[in-house]
């Protein structure tokens, strides 16, 4: 028997907002729920990209280093967004960055 969907995300709502903070912790509190593992994706996604941006900008002298906190503030809008979509239930895909499945 699946287990309904708006039933897993008003169980797990709660580690699907935290995994935009700590990626890692709906892996280990919520395996099993599909909405909480979803966000946990998007998370890390999130967390991938914010410390890619941190690579390379820190490489590229001037330039990179405005566009350091610019990648900052456009990933902490991204973290928002997905905060605000777990809050409300929804599985909705992050703008740019939400198509890639990392996690299974």
């Amino acid at each position: 028997m699946t287990a309904d969907p708006n039933t897993d995300a008003q169980n797990n709502k709660v580690y699907a907002i935290l995994a935009y903070i700590i990626f890692f912790i709906p892996m280990i509190a919520a395996k099993d729920s599909k909405f909480a593992m979803y966000h946990a994706n998007q998370g890390l996604t999130l967390f991938l990209l914010y410390l890619a941006c941190q690579i390379v900008f820190r490489i590229i002298p001037f330039l990179g280093w405005v566009l350091i906190p610019l990648a900052g503030l456009f990933c902490l809008a991204l973290a928002i967004i997905g905060i605000i979509n777990a809050a409300n239930g929804e599985m909705k895909p992050l703008p740019l960055i939400g198509q890639y499945t990392l996690l299974m």
